[in-house]
């Protein structure tokens, strides 16, 4: 599955009690993800990355737009912008680790970036 066609995929709704992904399988998912990485956090996975801007405002710009993406779809990300960087988290909070969706929004997170 390469980044077009997870960008392209529709999210589904989780539902409680559905399990995260195992980590082989959202390995193997994240290598079509570049610049994407797992990260660990109170025991489960997340997706994270970093972008990098020429100066705050076009941090900034970025950051509104993953907003309305997550907006757009009821998927929140964690966002930590600074001066010429915006750290992007994404995980699903009712599986308490990883779902497709988070997949699917980092693919399209990443898109947003090459449209920069």
């Amino acid at each position: 599955m390469f980044m077009k066609e997870l960008a392209h995929m529709l999210c589904i709704p989780s539902s409680e009690g559905t399990p995260p992904m195992q980590e082989k399988q959202c390995r193997r998912i994240l290598e079509n993800l570049p610049g994407w990485q797992l990260i660990t956090v109170d025991e489960a996975l997340r997706l994270q990355r970093s972008f990098s801007f020429p100066d705050f405002k076009s941090a900034i710009a970025f950051t509104r737009q993953v907003g309305e993406l997550a907006e757009a779809e009821q998927h929140h990300p964690e966002i930590l912008t600074a001066w010429g960087k915006v750290t992007v988290t994404w995980w699903t909070h009712s599986v308490n680790g990883l779902h497709m969706n988070d997949f699917i929004m980092a693919a399209r997170t990443s898109e947003i970036e090459t449209h920069q």
